[in-house]
């Protein structure tokens, strides 16, 4: 196993905002920020921080609806955090408007950044004024925030490996340099062809410090120019992940999770599908273990709820194939603890597989789960299956075989 860096080398006695959180009803953003903000306590602890009169951290989040259902209003509530909604132009027929004038007359893309983080960012200048007897207002330059630089981490480790949100991710990370921030980039992963996008390379340059969360994106930002003293390899905080126990009736069952994002990503149709169905009449023919279908994401547009319910449809008359309720990350964790054996689509539920000790075999559609798997095993091959190969209706059960094959 690759030896990953477990420093965390950067001064968390001062402000922090951890932004672009897409919300906790897709619980590998919630085991993210649950496992950071427990991390940031414990190392202010031991980096002597006046814990009474040090800002708590703001996370900007896409829901706090979301978040407050599961574990990080709990979190809220032990002072670990605050919570601050982002705002959602697209929700604000007037905003909307005025703002996309703006934009179109002046050229401002900035603009759209200023309305999003508008309350995140009146919640960090509250809770530094809470701390700080220097008051200050929302448009005064925060960098000198009890007396030191104020921080501001990008905690969507995902999300510069999605082409379609880098043009909002360089805007977003402008909007805290801008406002005198240092900035982290924390626990990513990045395709290394992207890097050939230079607006894309100038934005990670200009972070103060990034943290890779496996080796081919770290290696792919080094040979891309990214200097070796800014840049970090550091498991995802994911694994760090407290297990919550739960009590289940089956005692003997294999875990599988199954996303929409990964069936749309297939080249030929239909296979992913095919493959999970055949793997489970496998499993139920071959041996005397049920199967748990368990959910990582349950956002209404991308619920892993419903390819995994048409899996329960298929074999319910089995007794033996049971469908597990949304509920925080630590629960589905406690769950995925217990499996003999766990097949997953979604990272953070192979996080949770992997962290546990459980067998685990990865159906991948990106760097993460490649470069997960590599650190973890020396190499991807046989413990992550790219979907866009996937092409042999039972290579989830020759999969299954042979990582049952080669566990110790």
């Amino acid at each position: 196993m690759k030896k990953i860096k477990e420093r965390i080398r950067m001064n968390l006695n001062r402000p922090i905002v951890l932004y672009y959180h897409a919300g906790s009803g897709n619980h590998g953003c919630e085991a993210i920020a649950n496992s950071t903000l427990k991390l940031i306590h414990s190392k202010r602890i031991e980096q002597g921080c006046d814990m009474e009169n040090m800002p708590i951290p703001v996370v900007i989040s896409n829901n706090v609806e979301e978040d407050r259902k599961y574990s990080l209003g709990e979190l809220e509530k032990q002072g670990l955090c605050v919570l601050a909604n982002e705002r959602h132009i697209d929700q604000d027929f007037f905003a909307h408007v005025i703002y996309y004038g703006w934009r179109k007359i002046t050229g401002d893309k900035q603009s759209f950044m200023r309305y999003r983080f508008r309350d995140g960012y009146r919640a960090y200048v509250q809770e530094h004024n809470r701390c700080d007897i220097q008051k200050r207002d929302e448009k005064a330059d925060m960098s000198i925030a009890v007396n030191n630089t104020p921080l501001a981490i990008s905690i969507g480790g995902d999300n510069y490996c999605y082409p379609e949100m880098v043009s909002d991710l360089i805007l977003a990370h402008d909007y805290f340099r801008k406002r005198g921030f240092d900035t982290v980039l924390w626990g990513c992963s990045i395709e290394p062809d992207s890097l050939k996008d230079a607006a894309l390379l100038k934005d990670l340059m200009n972070f103060d410090r990034i943290y890779a969360r496996e080796s081919i994106t770290y290696n792919a930002l080094l040979n891309a120019g990214i200097s070796a003293d800014k840049l970090e390899l550091r498991k995802d905080p994911a694994f760090e992940l407290e297990t919550n126990d739960v009590s289940l009736s089956n005692s003997k069952y294999i875990g599988i999770n199954l996303s929409p994002m990964v069936i749309a990503k297939e080249k030929t149709q239909g296979i992913t599908m095919e493959n999970y169905k055949r793997f489970i009449k496998y499993i139920l023919d071959n041996t005397d273990q049920s199967v748990a279908l368990i959910p990582h994401v349950v956002w209404a547009n991308n619920d892993d709820r419903k390819p995994l319910s048409e899996l329960f449809e298929a074999f319910k008359d089995s007794k033996r194939v049971f469908l597990i309720e949304d509920m925080s990350a630590s629960d589905l964790k406690g769950y995925i603890s217990k499996c003999s054996f766990f097949v997953g689509a979604r990272t953070h539920s192979t996080i949770a597989a992997y962290s546990s000790k459980v067998p685990t075999l990865v159906i991948g559609y990106s760097v993460k789960s490649r470069g997960i798997a590599t650190d973890l095993f020396g190499s991807y091959e046989n413990y992550c299956l790219p979907v866009q190969e996937l092409s042999d209706p039972d290579a989830l059960i020759n999969g299954y075989k042979w990582v049952m094959w080669h566990t110790n």
